[in-house]
């Protein structure tokens, strides 16, 4: 792969320095493509990246030229991208979604148009459009938009696609599908459709990837063109068949409560409609059942009205083991540099 064209432009080793902005920031998001593209043009058969610390502390790894230009066939295929198509890209080259569109366009040919990475990337787009990658955040401020413009399909990553968004995406044209992988992949390994009449639960892998579960009912991963031995994941999911799964969460998160299993990421997504504000599902230790389910809201304390008017809202989607049996309180949720909660801290100043 020796070329790209970006904007209309081909370019290569030859002429890729036309590409560098020296009136930009080293680091700035055009330049960032600069850089990714002088090493991947290089003679060296590696690209650094990190992982996206989503489950522990991010970590520099090295991504295979090969298994990337792997992936990148693998999902050109799946949506049928050739020459001919025109492909937007909004993503920062620093990250594997971003790095990953550009191998996407060098493999297929196709014409990929840049814009600054920004909440709505489709806002000022006079063009259709055959494929995009976006992150959950530029899909909702993005909806408005899209309902106007010609994008046919859009791959959502980054972060769990919720209910809300859904149901925002419901007046949207374009296929929407919810992404399924990491870094180590090269990006996704399945895909799930959450709009239209295709609309499905569960995610769908890709050609060439194989999957099955441990003795935790966790997803194991067999992908011999993108990795030289499987990957062990710590996601619960349930099989449908041998090439589909629906995720249920994270088995280091999973609550025993009684002998029940209970996945606060399941409970989380039916609370979405009811809890305005930020929060989470966890447990504490309990003498007759182990563990018991609470609830933290990022809140001032609830009056007792309140807190009885969110109880009877609970009972409605929540079975009884679901149901949180104490509801903690917090004004301000401890976050992480990307704004991530860090339920542990959190939960463990609400309990003082």
């Amino acid at each position: 792969m020796e070329s790209i064209k970006l904007n209309g432009v081909l370019y290569n080793r030859q002429n890729l320095d036309k590409l560098y902005r020296e009136t930009e920031p080293d680091d700035s998001w055009q330049n960032a493509i600069y850089h990714f593209l002088l090493n991947w043009f290089d003679d060296t058969a590696f690209i650094p990246a990190q992982t996206s610390g989503s489950t522990g502390k991010p970590k520099a790894i090295s991504l295979s030229k090969t298994s990337m230009v792997n992936s990148a066939r693998m999902t050109n295929r799946f949506f049928g991208l050739t020459a001919g198509s025109v492909c937007l890209f909004s993503l920062p080259a620093t990250y594997i979604a971003g790095k990953m569109m550009l191998v996407r366009a060098m493999v297929g040919g196709f014409n990929l148009l840049t814009v600054e990475p920004s909440a709505d990337p489709f806002k000022m787009l006079h063009t259709s459009i055959d494929f995009a990658s976006i992150t959950p955040y530029q899909l909702f401020h993005s909806a408005k938009s899209l309902q106007e413009k010609a994008v046919r399909k859009i791959i959502v990553g980054g972060g769990p696609v919720t209910k809300k968004l859904e149901k925002l995406s419901e007046n949207i044209t374009s296929e929407l599908y919810e992404t399924y992988g990491m870094t180590e992949t090269c990006s996704h390994i399945a895909l799930r459709r959450f709009n239209g009449v295709e609309k499905s639960e569960y995610f769908t892998i890709l050609e060439g990837v194989s999957i099955h579960l441990d003795d935790r009912e966790c997803l194991t991963i067999n992908a011999p063109h993108l990795l030289d031995t499987e990957i062990q994941t710590n996601d619960i999911v349930e099989l449908n068949g041998t090439n589909s799964f629906r995720w249920l969460g994270r088995a280091d998160s999973t609550i025993n409560s009684g002998g029940i299993k209970i996945h606060p990421e399941q409970i989380e997504k039916k609370l979405e409609e009811i809890i305005p504000s930020s929060y989470f599902i966890s447990s504490v230790p309990d003498e007759l059942l182990g563990n018991k389910v609470i609830l933290v809201i990022e809140s001032e304390a609830f009056t007792p009205m309140q807190e009885d008017t969110l109880k009877a809202q609970l009972a409605k989607v929540l079975t009884r083991y679901e149901a949180p049996k104490q509801v903690l309180y917090l004004s301000c949720f401890i976050r992480s540099e990307s704004n991530k909660v860090l339920r542990k801290p959190t939960l463990q100043k609400a309990l003082e």
